[in-house]
């Protein structure tokens, strides 16, 4: 069984990530993002409360007051779709703190409605998994909040295919919301985690999939080629050393192939990959400039062809053998 397109009306093919805004674009730049995401049809923007708690002088919340901002300037509520993420008041241990429960999830919806400036949130994720509080509080409170108008849908953000299984579950059992989708991090190099029990659980069970991490952090866009390259930037540096490795090398080598095959480029082609997998609902992806937000649309314009998907997929590969 795959998710049911019905479940996020008016969805793009792909989504704007707003992780950047307050970040790598200030307010300015993110207002100019929204414009021209929206009118070439990128009206999907994600965000979560935590955002952009990492740059110097943050403390979170500073993506969604800047959505918030734009919204109210440009009168667009209506024209948008907004996903939002709660449940990790002590980031960056997110992991470790996470909270789902009755008294902490109430008050992270309200804040994040008085940040964006309206009145439903149309996809509010648990941004991690609360381990300690039963799923069927957590779902509880969800219950009250959609009835309340505060909430249209909920998703799961970062769930292990266990913990995912079971809140499906008591939603079954309890008659409870369910889980409409599961947002994780998913690309051309970073495969198994998910296709292992992820894809699959979704696929059975009706789940859409939100990925991020699209571009592998940068490294996709062909920008990162040799150690010498990682001083580009400042901010994603030490994480993209990891992927210059043989196989992220072949990877570059198909993704350039196809890019010259079909007159796109690296960036564009690995989105369109992800967007052509049966699995996914949507991918995410940011820009800090107009300049990279192009690359954005175009690569939903992108069609891949079955030749083309192959070489990818032999590419990325995860054994020597399977790719020769």
């Amino acid at each position: 069984m795959t998710a049911n397109p019905a479940a996020f009306p008016g969805l793009p093919p792909l989504i704007l990530g707003a992780n950047v805004f307050g970040w790598g674009a200030d307010e300015a730049t993110s207002f100019a993002l929204l414009d021209a995401a929206v009118e070439q049809g990128l009206n999907a923007i994600d965000t979560a409360d935590i955002y952009s708690y990492w740059a110097p002088g943050n403390h979170g919340g500073e993506s969604e007051t800047i959505i918030g901002r734009w919204l109210k300037r440009r009168g667009r509520r209506d024209d948008v779709i907004i996903h939002t993420k709660g449940g990790a008041p002590g980031a960056p241990d997110a992991f470790a703190d996470a909270k789902a429960d009755a008294s902490y999830l109430p008050k992270a919806v309200d804040a994040s409605l008085r940040r964006l400036g309206i009145e439903t949130i149309d996809l509010y994720y648990v941004h991690y998994d609360d381990k300690v509080t039963p799923p069927e509080e957590t779902l509880a409170v969800f219950d009250t909040l959609i009835r309340a108008g505060k909430i249209r849908a909920i998703g799961a953000s970062n769930y292990a295919p266990d913990r995912l299984a079971a809140s499906l579950d008591a939603s079954d059992a309890n008659r409870l919301p369910r889980f409409a989708c599961l947002q994780t991090g998913y690309n051309l190099y970073d495969r198994a985690g998910y296709e292992a029990e992820l894809e699959p659980l979704c696929a059975d069970r009706g789940l859409g999939v939100m990925s991020y991490y699209g571009l592998a952090k940068g490294f996709l866009t062909g920008k990162y080629r040799s150690g010498a390259d990682l001083g580009k930037s400042a901010a994603r540096g030490g994480a993209i050393e990891s992927y210059l490795t043989p196989r992220g090398f072949r990877i570059l080598g198909a993704l350039d192939r196809v890019a010259e095959e079909t007159g796109s480029n690296p960036t564009q082609v690995a989105l369109a990959w992800l967007i052509a997998r049966p699995s996914i609902t949507a991918p995410i992806a940011s820009a800090t400039s107009l300049t990279q937000l192009a690359d954005l649309p175009a690569a939903c314009r992108l069609r891949l062809d079955g030749e083309a998907i192959a070489q990818l997929d032999a590419a990325s590969a995860e054994s020597e053998t399977a790719a020769a």
